[in-house]
């Protein structure tokens, strides 16, 4: 059965806010065995909304929209869907003496405004909402030469239509269940080659119309392999995808750091704490967005000791103490420079590891472009490791490649395998 998702409200469709509600919706109707086909998101115009719930119901069996359910002018929601079902609307007095209890549990009268929120088109349901104004609407419509279809509609905020969601909502769905079946996705995630590449690699896992279907898609350099399977039960949906994924690891190998959540950072700091391995880092090209991923882990104090963020080369001389060449060049992209950072970071806080990124190259004059290579090193008690990295991919994520890329050093080291 196929659902579709709408969002109404102008703080949307302007880009003022972000639309997370959808996301949330169709994770959990995926649960429920519904394929969400469109997500439609509108602005605050009667009209407008009127015809996107016609829409709607005329290629949906189950409509889910989000917003619009409030006492002002601009909440459209319930007249809209009158319109698009041809349905009057009419006073519920059970929800309007829910409202009524709610204002006066605050010590307020109620608003004339706020009656508009007891209006409900004839015939459908009303939705309770124990903590707040708007109820939320349950109707089922068959339109002229169209076959049957629902509508819930919710209020935006994400945690009244939440907790609407779980005790109205899915367990009226699952009634229905999307004809008996369930959809489980599992995400595996990659890194150190590109989309292309790992296509490649899985030939047969790609093509369209398999059950469990397996979608690529990158993100800031990561790529994440979404496998998806539709099968009359959870359990049967987590058997057909454990076969995938165990070829996807056979066929990747060490391109695979993780699953679900899990980012490149994660992965490293775990490895530390398993290993009982202290690291410090010194980064010159990212401006601390490598110590500000570590940092955000929780646990992260107990084996990351701390770092510098390096911006010229006077500074990087005086964080090492030991930088060689000529200061005043302006270059910060060499590998004796991340040679000598990754020695001094792990010397200053006495760690057991030492990371360090170089500088971008810079241009040596306007008619030669800078190369495209920079450098990682990392350093223990024994010996310091320099990596040669090229840039690749958009600048818009230039210092988050670089972060990864750098990330990905220490994975491979941790892990005593070789980076790609």
């Amino acid at each position: 059965m196929n659902a579709e998702v709408i969002s109404i409200g102008d703080e949307l469709t302007s880009g003022q806010r972000l639309d997370t509600n959808s996301q949330w919706l169709s994770q959990r109707l995926a649960e429920l065995g519904y394929n969400t086909t469109y997500h439609t998101t509108v602005a605050d115009d009667l009209e407008a909304n009127r015809r996107v719930f016609r829409e709607a119901l005329s290629r949906a069996d189950v409509v889910i929209a989000t917003g619009g359910l409030g006492p002002t002018d601009d909440d459209l929601t319930r007249e809209a869907i009158a319109a698009a079902t041809n349905l009057s609307l009419e006073l519920d007095s059970g929800a309007l003496a829910h409202i009524q209890s709610l204002f006066a549990r605050r010590g307020r009268g109620m608003p004339e405004t706020n009656r508009r929120q007891a209006m409900f088109p004839q015939g459908s349901f009303v939705i309770p909402n124990p903590n707040g104004t708007a109820p939320g609407i349950d109707l089922s419509i068959t339109l002229p030469g169209q076959s049957a279809s629902r509508i819930f509609a919710l209020p935006g905020v994400p945690a009244e239509m939440r907790e609407m969601w779980n005790a109205t909502v899915a367990p009226a769905l699952s009634e229905t269940s999307g004809s008996g079946r369930c959809i489980v996705q599992r995400q595996i995630k990659c890194f150190g080659a590109g989309e292309s590449d790992i296509e490649q690699r899985l030939p047969e896992l790609v093509e369209r119309g398999r059950n469990p279907t397996v979608g690529i898609t990158a993100s800031k350099a990561t790529i994440t392999l979404r496998i998806i399977s539709t099968e009359e039960s959870i359990d049967r949906c987590h058997a057909k995808i454990q076969p995938v994924a165990e070829t996807i690891y056979n066929c990747l190998g060490d391109l695979v750091f993780g699953e679900g959540n899990t980012e490149l950072q994660h992965v490293v700091m775990d490895l530390l704490a398993a290993q009982q391995t202290t690291m410090a880092t010194a980064e010159v090209a990212t401006g601390g967005l490598l110590a500000a991923w570590l940092n955000d882990i929780p646990t992260s104090s107990n084996f990351y000791r701390g770092g510098w963020v390096v911006n010229d080369v006077k500074a990087a001389a005086i964080f090492s103490g030991a930088i060689t060449g000529d200061h005043h060049s302006g270059r910060l992209a060499t590998a004796e420079m991340a040679r000598q950072l990754a020695i001094g970071c792990r010397e200053q806080f006495n760690t057991d590891l030492g990371l360090a990124i170089s500088g971008f190259p810079e241009p040596v004059d306007d008619k030669t472009p800078a190369v495209d290579e920079f450098y990682i090193a990392l350093a223990d008690n024994q010996q310091v490791e320099v990596f040669t990295r090229h840039h690749a991919g958009h600048p818009d994520i230039l210092r988050e490649r670089t972060v990864k890329q750098t990330l990905d050093v220490v994975r491979h080291r941790l892990l005593s395998t070789s980076p790609p």
